[in-house]
């Protein structure tokens, strides 16, 4: 028999989709638009960091401590949401359209290696936390901006965020454990040499 036949990595030939599947299968390009849409939000969004920093450096011996602080942490705001859509725009065109093809790339971002629908959910989530957790010291640094009402309901989102994180995160485990086999989960550990029976001795007689 020849290798090749029992070779994973030889690919079967393709099959032939019928014309209503293909179709189906093929309006996954239509989201395109969409990521393409998002890259030119995050140009805006590399503007107004851009004029955020402008406004730091011409005003530094103007502003105190506490809006300094403030200015801060808007520009970490909006590196968190230019993060959020880089893992949207990355992530999602590689888990519903097609594979980017960076495999083995020097620059190949780790947690895009084993991304998957559930994976990416949970990272946005995270994402998510992070970026209201910023909102949230912006208003406990300068709370007179806001009234209590206010800080109440942005506390209360944010630990919405926080549960609907932790629910999804353990959805995505329970999934996980329950089919192995749909996230290339390894093998179950095989036993060491050591751990073989011992034919020798007479209980492996």
């Amino acid at each position: 028999m020849s290798a090749s036949k029992f070779d994973p990595g030889s690919r079967s030939p393709r099959r032939r989709m019928r014309p209503l599947p293909a179709v189906i299968f093929m309006s996954r390009w239509l989201q395109v638009p969409l990521y393409l849409g998002l890259i030119v939000a995050q140009a805006v969004y590399v503007v107004l960091f851009l004029k955020e920093v402008w406004h730091l450096v011409t005003s530094a011996m103007k502003l105190d401590e506490t809006s300094t602080m403030l200015v801060v942490l808007s520009l970490i705001d909006v590196v968190m949401i230019s993060n959020l859509l880089i893992m949207v725009i990355v992530g999602g065109y590689e888990t519903f359209v097609q594979r980017l093809g960076v495999e083995g790339h020097p620059d190949e971002p780790e947690w895009l290696d084993h991304v998957n629908a559930g994976v990416l959910k949970v990272k946005l989530s995270m994402a998510l936390i992070s970026i209201s957790s910023i909102h949230l010291l912006k208003t406990f640094i300068d709370p007179d901006q806001r009234s209590e009402h206010a800080i109440l309901w942005q506390v209360i989102i944010h630990l919405s965020f926080l549960v609907s994180a932790a629910v999804m995160a353990w959805v995505d485990r329970l999934t996980t454990r329950t089919h192995p086999e749909h996230f290339h989960e390894p093998a179950p550990h095989a036993p060491k040499p050591s751990e073989a029976t011992d034919f020798s001795s007479p209980e492996g007689a």
